[in-house]
């Protein structure tokens, strides 16, 4: 679906990469190896969404580390854009606002990342309907082209991990 509105592979992946996750941020070498492209693919890539204001960059040492700008005036529309192109905007309206004591839930794995991925990973925090949750993923799974996969926390457990910002994406809390 994306790839019929962008031609460029290397544009769809630096915006899943940077979007979907707007608090992880990235280098030119790091990404090139990451999409396994040329770091000139990925470059000329950086520098059209940078002057087009999508992207902020700093200097960290030696390196120019680019980062969603989340002040961009259409971010909000096309983070929503990648939501619905990875399915994660059923998950949020689908899964997690009726299941019942949920209070958090993040994205993990490739997806959180910014990478294209046929699985959904997802952490839960609360006490969720383990039935009802079942029978939501089978109904997201045969709507959507990805498998679902699950880990459920209660508050309790959760308060003692600590949920790092750059791998996991906080998709919704109460």
């Amino acid at each position: 679906m994306l790839e019929a509105l962008i031609s460029s592979k290397t544009r769809i992946k630096l915006l899943l990469r940077l979007f979907l996750n707007p608090e992880s941020s990235a280098h030119l070498r790091g990404l090139a190896e990451e999409f396994e492209e040329s770091t000139n693919s990925v470059r000329l890539e950086l520098n059209r969404f940078e002057s087009a204001g999508m992207l902020n960059s700093d200097l960290v040492g030696n390196k120019k580390v680019f980062k969603a700008n989340i002040e961009y005036p259409l971010f909000k529309e096309v983070r929503s854009i990648l939501l619905k192109y990875t399915g994660l905007h059923e998950v949020i309206e689908e899964v997690v606002q009726k299941l019942g004591d949920i209070s958090e839930v993040y994205l993990t794995g490739d997806l959180a990342l910014g990478k294209d991925s046929d699985i959904v990973s997802l952490i839960l925090i609360g006490n969720p309907d383990r039935h009802y949750l079942l029978h939501l993923i089978n109904k997201f799974e045969a709507l959507v082209p990805k498998r679902i996969q699950y880990l459920i926390y209660s508050k309790e457990e959760a308060s003692m991990l600590n949920f790092d910002t750059n791998n996991n994406l906080l998709l919704w809390h109460e």
